[in-house]
């Protein structure tokens, strides 16, 4: 059975860091891209960072550009997504994304 686990969500305060990840696990996943998404209320999910199977190649959304860095770890078919100098903006259900499968979302808060 495929599983995608998502944990690191939380609140901080603006400025502050986070670091998301995401364990994917049932199929392997060693080829595929992985890509995290986030969703505002009422909002379609726009994707945020990709990233290769060999992480050779990312992508960032400009609003993240600079401030989010997504990493893999291919051996243990985990994302990561550390978040710095977060902005209320940032404050989203986050998704992780791969082969067809989505996370089940955690939350980032930012406020003071």
């Amino acid at each position: 059975q495929v599983q995608i686990l998502e944990s690191g969500g939380g609140l901080v305060q603006p400025g502050g860091s986070l670091r998301l990840s995401c364990v994917a696990s049932g199929l392997t996943f060693t080829m595929a891209k992985m890509r995290y998404y986030r969703q505002y209320p009422g909002k379609e999910r726009e994707m945020v960072a990709s990233i290769s199977s060999d992480s050779g190649t990312v992508w960032y959304a400009n609003s993240v550009r600079g401030r989010f860095t997504i990493s893999r770890d291919k051996a243990k078919n985990t994302m990561f997504l550390q978040m710095e100098r977060l902005k209320s903006e940032d404050t989203a259900v986050y998704y992780c994304y791969t082969a067809g499968y989505w996370g089940q979302g955690t939350q980032v808060t930012v406020s003071s």
